[in-house]
């Protein structure tokens, strides 16, 4: 490919029909691991027999966001081998059945262990999903185009929280229906078995005889496993500060309503639109960014610009909008900044291992992260606890910085060929 040529110039119709599977895939992964967050109030009001703002309804919801943290990470690490082992085929069909047929059975639930168990499962699928599906985008696109791919990719999943949104409101306290829903993306897999090929690499790998989805090569090799610790800590630091300082704007822009006299039913309106759409808008604009800035200055040096704007970023959504309309402005700029980064997870990590271990290393990154993540939605409970909102959200800010140390250890991919 010439400097002047387009980097889609050279992509197949194959490869766009993979990359539009992969992101359905992956949108309909958000919309299912999004659904619970905004129907648990109704949902979990009506099984404990409550009044939605009951304290037992906020506790449950938080114990089920747990299971599903850990449904996600057991799930992701499991259909992450077997992505390696039988296929990344195979795998993503039986990925989106467990989120989708699991989700669609919730319209069952009467009893609180139904909504665990049926989180655990569903939570299954949504962390598996993924790893097989970014490392089939990063194997099927060709050196030149794979960044922005990978990019385009995980960008889609704004779509998923959007859909899940509109569904919510849509069906309002009918929070049954909305899992109903869920059961379509099963049909997905009609397509996925008839469109999508085993890649070369990994039919190559498999062929060799290679220990394929082995987690005994993954640490047995200090490469991978220093790449695999590495990524894994890079990822908790995007997935511990999306819990712990992302979605808290809403609470930012809420309490400074407040302090400007708006009502509270106005506050808590206007601060779930400036979360939900403004600031997404600003994440869905950058995640789509993030491809072609990585592909112009590397991988390390994009993650390494982003993470210390997203610093700077928290410290001015915390300290300087003293109107609604300034933290209007501010909050596409932060989406911006401390989201786009999620998209190059599912570039990054694939490149990192070789055929018959990229399902699995970039799994054991996303989902291991998602686990070392946890700790940090107790750390951020606690620091709220003992500091005003705006200072507490500033401290868990900075672990923004330790992404820095992290990239100073891992390598750069830009312009190389996948490892064999």
């Amino acid at each position: 490919m010439t400097s002047s040529s387009k980097w889609y110039s050279g992509v197949t119709r194959y490869q766009w029909l993979v990359l539009l599977v992969a992101s359905l895939g992956w949108v309909f992964d958000a919309f299912e691991g999004q659904l619970f967050n905004l129907t648990r109030g109704a949902m979990l009001s009506e099984i404990l027999k409550v009044g939605p703002g009951d304290p037992a309804v906020k506790q449950w919801g938080d114990i089920f966001l747990g299971i599903f943290l850990a449904g996600g990470t057991f799930g992701g690490l499991l259909f992450g081998s077997l992505g390696d082992k039988w296929g990344r085929k195979p795998v993503m069909v039986l990925t989106i059945l467990f989120y989708s047929v699991f989700s669609g059975m919730t319209y069952f639930a009467s009893e609180l262990w139904h909504v665990g168990v049926l989180r655990f499962l569903v939570a299954m699928g949504v962390g598996g999903e993924w790893a097989v599906a970014a490392a089939l985008v990063a194997e099927v696109f060709p050196r030149e185009a794979r960044t922005h791919a990978g990019g385009i990719f995980h960008a889609t999943g704004v779509l998923g929280t959007w859909l899940a949104a509109l569904t919510a409101m849509q069906v309002e306290n009918e929070w049954r229906i909305a899992y109903l829903i869920g059961i379509v993306p099963a049909l997905l897999t009609l397509w996925v078995r008839s469109s999508v090929q085993e890649p070369e690499q990994w039919q190559e790998a498999k062929e060799e005889g290679k220990r394929m989805g082995s987690y005994a090569d993954l640490f047995g090799d200090r490469r991978w496993r220093t790449r695999a610790l590495l990524g894994m800590t890079l990822a908790a630091v995007g997935l511990g500060t999306f819990w712990g300082v992302c979605v808290a704007t809403q609470d930012l822009t809420r309490e400074l309503l407040l302090r400007l006299g708006v009502e509270q039913a106005t506050a808590d309106r206007e601060a779930k639109f400036a979360y939900g759409i403004i600031q997404v808008i600003g994440a869905g604009i950058g995640q789509l960014s993030f491809g072609p800035l990585c592909a112009r200055f590397g991988r390390r040096s994009t993650f390494a610009v982003m993470h210390v704007l997203s610093f700077v970023m928290v410290l001015a959504v915390c300290y300087l909008p003293q109107t609604h309309l300034q933290m209007l402005f501010l909050l596409p700029l932060f989406g911006f900044v401390t989201l786009s980064i999620h998209s190059g997870y599912a570039i990054y990590f694939p490149e990192l291992f070789p055929s018959h271990l990229r399902s699995t290393g970039a799994s054991f990154c996303f989902n291991a992260g998602r686990l070392l993540a946890a700790p940090v939605l107790i750390l951020s409970g606690m620091v709220k606890t003992q500091y005003a909102l705006t200072d507490a959200i500033a401290l868990m800010g900075g672990l923004f910085l330790l992404g820095l140390v992290v990239l100073a250890f891992l390598p750069e991919t830009r312009g190389q060929d996948l490892p064999d």
